[in-house]
């Protein structure tokens, strides 16, 4: 079948009707996101530790600039073991996704906004425009593509290159990605590839990283390092170049 003739009203009333109402649904769904979207609370607790550890990174980047008793007062703040911040014990405050309500909400709501009218307009779009032949795949394909460009079309003898409208549909929610980065800005809730990984990634994201792991590298990182001031011959440097 690849000289098959599509009829020219089908780009009029299939093809470009399933691109709007993509895009339209696309565009509903961001401003419904922005209208659900609940204002994350930082914890003290995890932002003075991010911060600590901050600190304690530029003291090792920068303790040749700083004189041995310096560095050396500034590690003990850090590494004293009895009072330093990076070996006192603390209590892993990982918030249970079970037991959190907020972490419930938030989940609920990425599935009614994005789950949710994937399913009612692919549905809608897989009724209305049932078994029609969008268009073609400029470049021949083999016959393993058949399942995902001829969804709702069981013809086994049509050349693999032809697009169905379901499969249309599908393509247009994960295609329309610089579209949605044109129009609504880079951080958008439409694009729908992007809300699908942040859903299979959640869990991961949702588990804050243990502040012990953490406090401890850099509490290696600080006991191993050697201080060497970069600045002790700063005087006959500039001297002889005076000279």
């Amino acid at each position: 079948m690849n000289d098959l003739i599509v009829d020219s009203n089908i780009r009029g009333w299939v093809f470009l009707p399933i691109v709007v109402i993509t895009f339209l649904v696309g565009v509903l769904r961001h401003y419904i996101s922005v209208l659900l979207a609940s204002q994350k609370k930082i914890e003290i607790q995890q932002l003075q530790d991010s911060q600590v550890i901050l600190r304690s990174r530029i003291l090792r980047e920068n303790a040749r600039f700083i004189p041995k008793s310096s560095f050396n007062m500034r590690r003990l703040v850090f590494n004293n073991a009895e009072n330093g911040y990076l070996t006192q014990k603390r209590e892993n405050a990982a918030p249970n996704m079970m037991t959190d309500p907020s972490m419930m909400t938030d989940m609920l709501k990425g599935n009614i906004t994005n789950v949710l009218p994937m399913i009612i307009i692919g549905g809608w779009i897989n009724w209305m425009f049932s078994g029609f032949i969008t268009t073609k795949v400029p470049f021949p394909l083999t016959l393993r593509f058949k399942p995902m460009l001829q969804r709702g079309i069981e013809l086994s003898h049509l050349d693999a290159s032809w697009v169905s409208s379901a499969s249309w549909y599908f393509l247009n929610v994960f295609g329309l990605r610089s579209i949605y980065a044109l129009v609504l800005g880079e951080n958008n809730a439409a694009d729908q590839s992007k809300q699908m990984q942040d859903q299979m990634s959640g869990a991961a994201m949702a588990m804050p990283p243990d502040p012990k792991v953490a406090f401890k590298a850099e509490w290696e990182g600080l006991e191993i390092i050697e201080h060497q001031w970069a600045l002790a011959e700063i005087e006959n440097t500039m001297t002889a170049k005076d000279k």
